[in-house]
């Protein structure tokens, strides 16, 4: 069963999650022209655009930016429904960590792994869920890690 089937369209609220919940997303095939397309409009770096010239490069051949790797995490944390139907409001985002490049052809993953949740002292209308999030390639690579604070709604919140 997929992430997304498990998680449905029912807003989900802090009270929902516990530490140590998981969500693991589909995958996504990065192909060469989209690597091509996201460095045109956001990243344009020789090593993403330009085959003969990457492979003189410490990569050794034509790369998917880390931005576009981040961007391809959120889409498959968001397709995954990771709050069900509530969005994915970010607080923080911190301890990114570029461990290996995305290369044509690359399948990726992301997974996210609670690591604590917490409500607001100040708003008790909402509260913050730290995220451990981790993107992958079919091979098992780790690509990146991160760590997401997410501001969720209480309970309360949702009954006004």
């Amino acid at each position: 069963m997929s992430a997304k089937e498990t998680r449905g369209d029912a807003p989900r609220y802090l009270e929902d999650f516990a530490v140590g919940d998981r969500t693991e997303t589909d995958e996504v095939v990065v192909t060469r022209e989209m690597i091509k397309s996201f460095a045109k409009l956001y990243d344009p770096q020789p090593m993403h655009l330009d085959e003969v010239f990457a492979r003189h490069t410490i990569f050794g051949e034509l790369v998917g930016s880390g931005w576009q790797t981040l961007a391809v995490t959120m889409r498959l944390l968001v397709d995954a429904r990771l709050l069900g139907g509530t969005p994915i409001v970010g607080a923080e985002f911190k301890d990114t960590r570029f461990h290996a490049p995305v290369r044509p052809g690359d399948s990726l993953r992301a997974n996210a792994e609670i690591v604590a949740v917490r409500p607001s002292k100040s708003r008790p209308d909402r509260g913050f869920m730290d995220v451990r999030v981790t993107t992958m390639n079919t091979a098992g690579t780790t690509l990146v890690t991160q760590n997401w604070s997410l501001v969720v709604p209480s309970r309360t919140a949702g009954q006004k």
